[in-house]
């Protein structure tokens, strides 16, 4: 059985990965969120080498994709629905450019989250406006 917090791992696993390169980064972002939202309260870090593995199990098996959105969706309340997709685009949000691999997997995960798409564009820009810096 997946716990809401480890779902909430795989999809930003999955989202740093959708590229097929999980960049220094994107690993940097995902242990800084969890380390520091109230989401994960209560989660032991020495078990994130086991949720990732799990992870990576689910995704290399048939219909991994598709298995480890819905596992997580099953996982999820529905509050924490806009806070799931949060993270994935804040993952993938880190480098301010997004391949197309990372655009179709929030498309997809966008698709199955009871999220309205005006929600789901202000995740968006503001993901962007964090991740900005000054002209050089």
């Amino acid at each position: 059985m997946t716990t809401a917090q480890d779902a909430l791992i795989h999809l930003m696993i999955v989202a740093a990965s959708s590229d097929s390169a999980m960049s220094e980064k994107e690993l940097v972002r995902i242990a800084a969120l969890i380390d520091r939202l109230p989401v994960f309260e209560g989660f032991e870090r020495d078990r994130l080498a086991a949720v990732a593995n799990d992870c990576a199990d689910i995704l290399n098996g048939p219909d991994g994709l598709d298995r480890v959105i819905e596992n997580a969706i099953d996982a999820l309340p529905e509050k924490l629905q806009d806070t799931a997709y949060a993270l994935a685009v804040e993952v993938t949000a880190v480098d301010l450019h997004l391949e197309q691999e990372e655009l179709r997997f929030l498309e997809m995960l966008r698709d199955q989250l009871s999220l309205d798409r005006l929600t789901t564009a202000a995740i968006e820009v503001a993901a962007r406006a964090r991740h900005r810096r000054l002209p050089a």
